[in-house]
C-alpha cells in the first residue's frame, strides 16, 4: 500500500543481489540498473511478487526485514551493524518492560533494536549530542513505525524518547529513573560512566560499542582509576562467515565455498556489569 516500505531484489553477475529500498507513493518511479518500475504497479501487490522493469530486469518485491531497513535507511553517522546490535542486546539481557539508555542515538539504528526488544511496556531513552545526528535518528525511527502500522495490523511501540543532550551534563535527569541496561555507543564512554552509573541497577549490564582497542584500554583504566563499580566481562567482536552455493553443468548439482565478501570486524564490544563494592 502507499507509504509502505518495499524492498526490491536485483540479481547481478557473480551470485549477488542489490537491495534497494523505496517508500511507496502513487506518483513516484522505482530507479534500477535495468530499468524502471512506477510505484503504481507495485502498490497492490502482494509481498513476494517478481516484477518486471521497463528494460526487462526481473526484480522481486517485499517487506524489508528490521535489519534490513537499518542498513539501507538514510545515515549520517556509522551505524551499529545488526550483527553488532544482536550480540549487545543478548549482553544486557532485555526484557519486555525494561527501561534502557542510549548514548548516541546516531542514525537510530540500535534505538529500533531497543524499542522491539523493550516492547509497549518497556522504555528507551537516547540521547544525542549532535542535532544533524537526533534529527536523522528521530526521522528513520518515525518512517520505520508509520510504514510498519500502514503494513500490520498491530503497532509498532512509540516507546523511544530522543533527547538532544550532552549524557555527561544529564545526572538530574537520572535521579528519577532506575535503568535495567545502558548501551553506549560514543567517543569516549568513560565520560558517561559516573553519570549513568547510580541510576542502574545492582548487576545491571552496561553494553559498550568502540571502534578501536585502544578505546577499550582507556575504558577499562577509568573505571580502575576512578573507581568505579563496573566489572568487565567480556571483551568480543563478532565476525560473520559468509558463504555461498552456486550451480555447476557437472554430475555435482551446486558447488559451496565461503564468498568473497565477508562481514569481519566492525567494533569491539565489552560488557561492564555493575556491582556492590565491599565494605571495608
Amino acid at each position: 500500500r502507499a507509504g509502505e516500505l518495499a524492498l526490491a531484489e536485483v540479481r547481478r553477475k557473480h551470485n549477488t543481489t542489490l537491495k534497494l529500498l523505496c517508500w511507496l507513493a502513487a506518483e513516484a518511479v522505482l530507479g534500477t540498473p535495468g530499468g524502471v518500475l512506477p510505484h503504481r504497479d507495485i502498490i497492490g501487490q502482494l509481498p513476494g511478487q517478481v516484477l518486471r522493469t521497463s528494460g526487462g530486469a526481473r526484480l522481486l518485491l517485499r517487506r524489508p526485514s528490521l535489519d534490513e531497513y537499518v542498513l539501507l535507511m538514510p545515515r549520517g553517522p556509522t551505524i551499529a551493524y545488526p550483527k553488532d546490535i544482536t550480540a549487545m542486546l543478548m549482553m544486557m539481557d532485555i526484557h519486555p518492560g525494561d527501561t534502557v539508555l542510549e548514548s548516541g542515538s546516531g542514525s537510530g539504528a540500535m534505538s529500533l533494536f531497543l524499542s522491539r526488544a523493550v516492547g509497549p511496556k518497556g522504555r528507551v531513552l537516547s540521547y544525542e549530542i549532535r542535532d544533524d545526528h537526533h534529527s536523522l535518528a528521530k526521522k528513520n525511527y518515525r518512517r520505520w513505525r508509520s510504514a510498519w502500522e500502514i503494513g500490520h495490523t498491530d503497532q509498532w511501540p512509540d516507546n523511544v524518547e530522543f533527547i538532544l543532550k550532552d549524557i555527561s551534563a544529564a545526572a538530574a535527569d537520572m535521579k528519577s529513573v532506575t535503568l535495567d541496561a545502558v548501551v553506549l555507543d560514543m567517543l569516549n564512554p568513560q565520560c558517561a560512566l559516573p553519570v549513568v552509573h547510580p541510576s542502574l541497577k545492582q548487576g545491571g549490564v552496561c553494553a559498550v560499542y568502540l571502534a578501536n582497542i585502544t578505546q577499550v584500554i582507556d575504558l577499562l583504566d577509568t573505571i580502575r582509576s576512578c573507581k568505579l563499580p563496573f566489572l568487565c566481562e567480556r571483551i568480543i567482536e563478532v565476525t560473520h562467515r559468509n558463504c555461498e552455493a552456486a550451480e555447476t553443468n557437472r554430475s555435482v548439482s551446486y558447488i559451496a565455498r565461503p564468498s568473497h565478501w565477508q562481514e569481519v570486524h566492525s567494533a569491539f564490544l565489552t560488557k561492564l556489569r555493575k556491582f556492590r563494592p565491599m565494605l571495608s
